[in-house]
């Protein structure tokens, strides 16, 4: 039967190259899309992504609106490109403080910056905040890459009730590690929103790294993926321990796979 699928990617080629996570970031999508699926595709506006190569260009309809992060009002912009061999359309959230003057997770030193925790909670908000307005209820919201981790928690807590996502199924993609520093505590303050309340934080240790957000991710999904032969042990150990429906890793030839485990959640 077919699917309304949803994915929330940190990279996608071409517009980011020459990683697993963005070549994963293309081909799931395309893959998924040739199965005969309806998507929706969305990533951060990095500030290395060439908007006049990639022909970006703005959605005013769906721009405009203002998040409030640590206290800040943050505007919300959302741009759309189309992969042209795949015509397969992808949306970016971008913002001037979070996204269009900054590298991706780390600056030109090589440094990860301080505020990636808060970058993805504007991303993570920013993207259920565009398909509300979308009006497209989607049944499976598949998320790649640490910077979606917080899309979980909103969407079984702060968004549960939103016809967009009320009866929706929520499958994360595991990967290596590609963060370098923990978040800082200011990350666990600012998350609380609407009924994503603190006390549902207590259990996370207060500095957020790499592996804490992939918990946090794996806690609210309803299926998780081994998307990386090389994929951390640690996180696909707790999925297993914690009894959420996992799919070992499938190789190179995953679309078949991917569609089983869809069908199974």
């Amino acid at each position: 039967m077919s699917k309304k699928v949803l994915f929330i990617n940190q990279e996608i080629v071409p517009y980011v190259p020459d990683s697993d996570l963005s070549l994963m970031g293309k081909a799931l999508p395309q893959a998924i899309l040739e199965s005969g699926h309806e998507i929706r595709t969305f990533m951060p506006k990095w500030g290395n992504i060439n908007e006049r190569r990639g022909q970006l260009h703005e959605v005013i309809r769906l721009s405009g609106l203002n998040l409030i992060i640590d206290d800040t009002d943050h505007p919300l912009i959302i741009k759309v490109a189309t992969i042209a061999q795949t015509r397969i359309q992808v949306y970016f959230i971008d913002n001037d403080d979070y996204f269009s003057k900054r590298q991706m997770a780390q600056d030109e030193k090589g440094e990860d910056y301080p505020d990636n925790g808060e970058r993805a909670i504007f991303f993570a908000r920013g993207v259920l905040e565009t398909v509300k307005k979308l009006r497209w209820v989607p049944d499976i919201i598949h998320i790649q890459g640490w910077m979606g981790a917080v899309v979980p928690l909103y969407i079984k807590t702060a968004y549960h009730e939103e016809p967009s996502f009320s009866n929706v199924k929520v499958v994360t993609s595991l990967f290596t590690n590609s963060l370098k520093s923990e978040f800082g505590t200011n990350f666990k303050k600012c998350v609380p929103f609407r009924e994503a309340k603190a006390d549902l934080l207590k259990k996370y240790d207060d500095h957020f790294g790499f592996e804490e957000l992939g918990k946090l991710a794996i806690d609210y999904s309803d299926g998780v993926i081994a998307a990386h032969k090389n994929v951390n042990k640690e996180l696909l150990k707790y999925a297993m321990d914690n009894k959420i429906p996992t799919l070992a890793y499938p190789g190179e030839d995953f679309a078949a796979a991917y569609e089983e485990f869809y069908e199974k959640i």
